[in-house]
């Protein structure tokens, strides 16, 4: 039996599929600061000590923690994510999605590279839809307590998980085999199967990155971001644009159906054409169109 052709979904988090900062929602206001109190205090230590700005908030959440006494464990962030506010749609928009990529004969995934958290992401009740999230994460002493950054996902790192996705290659600890040459035809998912949905300039390489090697690029905005999210547009660095509402029937659901059915139909129409290949005793596609 052939293997069902694979579409990834690959999703930021923040402003992408909930409507602010994951941190906004309850840990911030757990510490007795307003969202903006909290991200002065980390990007002025983070300027300050010419720091990595993500590596920057992740210390000043484990430094304000131990200040208010508050114990910074895995349970707690997760608890912080049940406060997270999804955009319209988001909740069943993935079974409704697979379900119309089966009828397409295609298996669909869907991936998290964010500059969030893991664990509050794992608290927010859709992380069991994801094949994997790719977000920066704490590491854990012996008392359970947030001590040191085990990963971070920075705007320009979120590329190096692309290339994962692409090649299937998912456990970050193994670079061996991500930097080992792969002949395109073994990738278990293509660029030309996936599809990348933001909201802004933050998603930018990520982006570039679906453009340049042949997928879609997706930014979706409220109010408040919408002009820089048409500036998008304008300057070709998406291919849609669409207001954060995944519900059914919405211009991003069924623009994102039409993607899927147009990759579907690419993958059959390459089967199609190297099983012509095959019956001919050719094994591969021609490396460059024939002309006389």
């Amino acid at each position: 039996m052939k293997k069902r052709p694979i579409i990834a979904f690959l999703y930021d988090f923040d402003k992408t599929l909930c409507t602010t900062d994951m941190q906004d929602y309850a840990f911030i206001p757990s510490l007795g600061y307003t969202p903006g109190e909290f991200w002065g205090i980390a990007n002025s230590f983070g300027w300050k000590n010419r720091m990595d700005g993500l590596l920057a908030y992740m210390y000043t959440m484990i430094d304000e923690c131990r200040k208010k006494n508050i114990r910074l464990d895995r349970e707690y962030l997760v608890s912080c994510g049940r406060s997270i506010e999804l955009f319209p749609g988001v909740k069943d928009w993935f079974a409704r999605i697979n379900a119309f990529g089966a009828q397409q004969g295609v298996q669909v995934e869907h991936y998290v590279l964010s500059s969030g958290l893991k664990e509050i992401i794992e608290g927010s009740g859709i992380s069991h839809e994801f094949k994997e999230i790719y977000a920066c994460e704490f590491l854990y002493n012996e008392d359970g307590l947030a001590y040191w950054p085990k990963l971070d996902v920075n705007f320009t790192n979120k590329t190096q998980f692309v290339y994962r996705i692409n090649k299937g290659v998912l456990d970050i600890a193994n670079d061996k085999d991500l930097n080992a040459s792969m002949p395109d035809d073994s990738k278990r998912i293509p660029f030309t199967n996936m599809i990348y949905v933001g909201d802004g300039l933050s998603d930018v390489p990520c982006m570039k990155m679906m453009r340049a090697y042949g997928g879609q690029a997706v930014a979706v905005y409220q109010d408040g971001n919408r002009p820089g999210v048409e500036d998008l547009l304008a300057k070709g660095r998406v291919d849609f644009i669409f207001p954060a509402d995944y519900s059914e029937g919405t211009m991003l659901d069924t623009t994102m159906k039409n993607i899927i059915r147009k990759m579907a139909i690419t993958d059959l129409l390459a089967e199609e054409n190297q099983e012509q290949l095959r019956r001919l005793g050719r094994a591969e596609l021609p490396n460059q169109v024939e002309l006389f």
